[in-house]
Order: C-alpha cells, then sequence, then structure tokens
C-alpha cells in the first residue's frame, strides 16, 4: 500500500468520526471531549510535513472519487469546528476551563493577522464568520481597543457568541450580529474585515464587498492550500481589476494561511 492510498484511508475514517460526532451534538457538552480529541488529531495531521508527499502524489493524479472526498472531509471537519467552538461556549458560561491544541494554534496567529496593517484603537474590524467562541473579536478589542463586529449565520452562534463577549468582556467595543454585509451599517466605514477559514463562499463575499467598502480597506483572508485545504477552503483567482493581493502570510506549523488583499485602485 503506498502513502496516497494510505492518506485516503485516514481522510475516510477522519470523515466517518467527523460525521458521527456531528450528529451527536445535541445542545450539550456530553460529546466535547471525543470531538476536541478528534479536532486535535486533525490539526497535527494537517501539518505534519511527512503527509505533504503523499498529498502531492494523490492532488496530481486526483480523479472525481478522490475529489469527493476531500471536499466531504472538509466540509465536515468545519461542521465540526462550529460544534466545538459551541462546546468551547457552553463550557465557559457554565464555569468550566477548556482549552485545546485547535484553540491555541487559532489564537497565536491574531498578532500577525493584517502583516504590517496594523490595528489600532482607531480601527474599524469586520469578522465574517465569528462563531460561538468570537476569541478573534475578543483579542483584537481587549489588545487594541478597537470597535470589531462579528457576523455569523448560525443564530446559535450568535447567541453563544454574544453570552461569551458579556462574560469574557462585556466592556469591550464588540457587536455580533446574526446579519449579511450588505446590511451592516459598519460595512462602509470598515478599516480591516477578517473572514474565517471555514466560511465556504468567502471569495463570493469578497467579490460582493467590492462596492460596498472604502477604497482603504484591508481583507485577510484565512486560507489553505494543499494539505490544508483539507481543513480550510482554499485560495482562489481575484478579478485583478477589483481586488489586489498584496500579502500572504504563510505558517507552515498553523492550520491556515492568510492572504491580504486591498483595492486594486488604492494598491496601485
Amino acid at each position: 500500500m503506498n502513502r496516497p492510498e494510505q492518506l485516503q484511508q485516514h481522510l475516510t475514517t477522519f470523515l466517518e468520526r467527523f460525521t458521527h460526532l456531528a450528529d451527536q451534538y445535541d445542545g450539550t457538552i456530553d460529546h466535547s471531549s471525543e470531538l476536541e480529541k478528534i479536532i486535535d488529531e486533525y490539526s497535527t495531521f494537517i501539518t505534519d510535513g511527512r503527509n505533504k508527499e503523499a498529498w502531492a502524489h494523490l492532488e496530481s493524479s486526483i480523479v472525481s472519487q478522490s475529489s469527493q472526498l476531500v471536499e466531504d472531509v472538509r466540509k465536515s471537519s468545519a461542521t465540526c469546528v462550529a460544534i466545538m467552538e459551541k462546546y468551547r461556549a457552553l463550557k465557559l458560561l457554565d464555569g468550566i476551563a477548556d482549552k485545546t491544541d485547535y484553540f491555541q494554534n487559532i489564537e497565536s496567529c491574531i498578532e500577525e493577522e493584517f502583516g504590517s496593517f496594523q490595528v489600532t484603537v482607531d480601527s474599524k474590524v469586520l469578522m465574517v464568520g465569528s462563531g460561538s467562541f468570537p476569541m478573534t473579536p475578543l483579542l483584537i478589542a481587549k489588545r487594541t481597543g478597537a470597535e470589531v463586529v462579528g457576523i455569523d449565520i448560525d443564530e446559535e452562534a450568535i447567541k453563544l457568541g454574544r453570552s461569551v463577549v458579556e462574560r469574557l468582556g462585556s466592556e469591550l467595543p464588540i457587536r455580533l450580529e446574526n446579519e449579511f454585509v450588505e446590511r451592516l451599517d459598519v460595512t462602509k466605514d470598515a478599516t480591516h474585515i477578517i473572514f474565517s477559514s471555514t466560511v465556504s463562499n468567502k471569495y463570493d463575499l469578497l467579490e460582493q464587498l467590492h462596492p460596498l467598502t472604502n477604497e482603504q480597506v484591508i481583507v485577510a483572508i484565512r486560507y489553505g492550500n494543499q494539505m490544508k485545504s483539507l481543513f480550510n477552503y482554499p485560495m482562489r483567482e481575484v478579478d485583478e481589476r477589483k481586488w489586489t493581493l498584496i500579502e500572504t502570510i504563510l505558517r507552515p506549523d498553523h492550520v491556515f494561511d492568510i492572504a491580504l488583499y486591498k483595492k486594486a485602485s488604492a494598491a496601485c
């Protein structure tokens, strides 16, 4: 058995476990430990350099069956990450401390999120896909004092997120909304926009944001290519008449990388 076949077997096993654990979620923390364990295992699997060669072989000879497996495991893992954030929020609200390797991995990237385009107290930040445990809004607001608005399509995530903010940062300038970008009052004034790596339509939303945002806005898209595309939605080409890729922040030991964009007219 060669490495690409082993990789496919691992992905099939992860998919089965993700699907099972997603089905177990019932609004309590009863199944949280098992899900946290597999997410940490998957994070390690994705960032393990020993898997790169097998992935390269698999990607170069990918067939429809393999392609569907990649799409399914990406979608399923993203669903489980969203559920794990719910578990973390529920634990916090129940007074239970929680810290997993996955969350440490995510939190360690926030300092470098915008590269040289730093967030300051005068910034207005929009987070697309803020989740049930909005650690990015919390950390940005706490460290910089900037106003942060987070949006998510999941009503339960927004409800839990608001409770987490109330518990950890009630004094911070953070607002969470179950709303679309075109309906937000902050969109036109945002200086920085962050897209979660598990937002599947982030590049479609980037296109939509072009006429809605100001000329100086900086957009950070969290993405994953190659092996990391198994855990994140990958980078896509953009309309160069509208957006310019100005920097990529590659982080080999982390589960996603970051692409920074400015409007083409502002990048000239």
